[in-house]
């Protein structure tokens, strides 16, 4: 079946010698892979890899098999980036989110409201400056596409529970600590826009590290991104 839709990449592996695997999010037809041959070769080879950089945004004809794998038949890009590439800050983010969200969708079905938001977000990366909060923002409101989302009921009491998601009046072992929740309770009520200096580095590392470990407990299968420690070093 010939098809035309957006697409964002989440990731290309190397096949073999010339070949990419390259997994997509696409507006209509939700997750999907394709095999794109001899990508690393032929005079346009670089043009070709240009497209399939994380989290890049593109306009695609394809067939669409019954198998898993389908394949490109026109494609371009949709939106070209402006800073992402080229601000190591914004670049190392894309990175990141690219893995999170590579382990973390698994829809192969189309989710409209999801790719929307995914696509306004990362345009507002591309488009701001200021982005120290944007990774923690986004993180957080991939829960509610992905399930988790913290529980807004009780939302006063001192102790945020991991496993069940929601706030509590006593301290399990599975509960972040009061201040711990302090910082999380602050990240829920952020937007994209909001004040960077909000939290201090410290303190974004902290989030981090418990948001993660929050998608650990919920997502089966999920794996600490490995661009985390570079992540880390850019905003230390």
């Amino acid at each position: 079946m010939l098809v035309k839709t957006q697409a964002i990449v989440f990731s290309a592996i190397k096949y073999q010698e010339k070949s990419l695997v390259v997994k997509c999010f696409t507006e209509d037809f939700g997750l999907k892979t394709y095999f794109v041959p001899n990508a690393f070769s032929g005079k346009k080879n670089n043009q070709k890899i240009a497209f399939f950089q994380p989290l890049t945004f593109l306009e695609i004809e394809a067939n669409h098999k019954n198998q898993t794998l389908n394949y490109f038949k026109e494609i371009k890009i949709e939106y070209p980036f402006q800073s992402i590439p080229f601000v190591i800050t914004k670049s190392s983010i894309a990175i990141f989110l690219a893995e999170i969200l590579n382990h973390a969708i698994k829809e192969e079905e189309k989710n409209q409201s999801l790719f929307t938001f995914l696509k306004t977000a990362l345009i507002w990366l591309d488009t701001h400056n200021e982005t120290q909060n944007f990774h923690l923002v986004f993180l957080l409101q991939l829960t509610k596409f992905l399930g988790f989302y913290p529980a807004k009921s009780q939302q006063e009491l001192p102790f945020f529970e991991l496993t069940e998601g929601i706030f509590s009046i006593v301290e399990t072992p599975s509960c972040l600590t009061e201040y711990e929740t302090l910082l999380l309770k602050k990240t829920m009520e952020l937007k994209f826009d909001s004040s960077q200096k909000m939290f201090t580095n410290t303190e974004r590392q902290l989030l981090l590290k418990n948001i993660l470990e929050y998608y650990n407990i919920h997502l089966h299968g999920f794996k600490k991104p490995n661009s985390l420690a570079v992540l880390k070093e850019v905003f230390s």
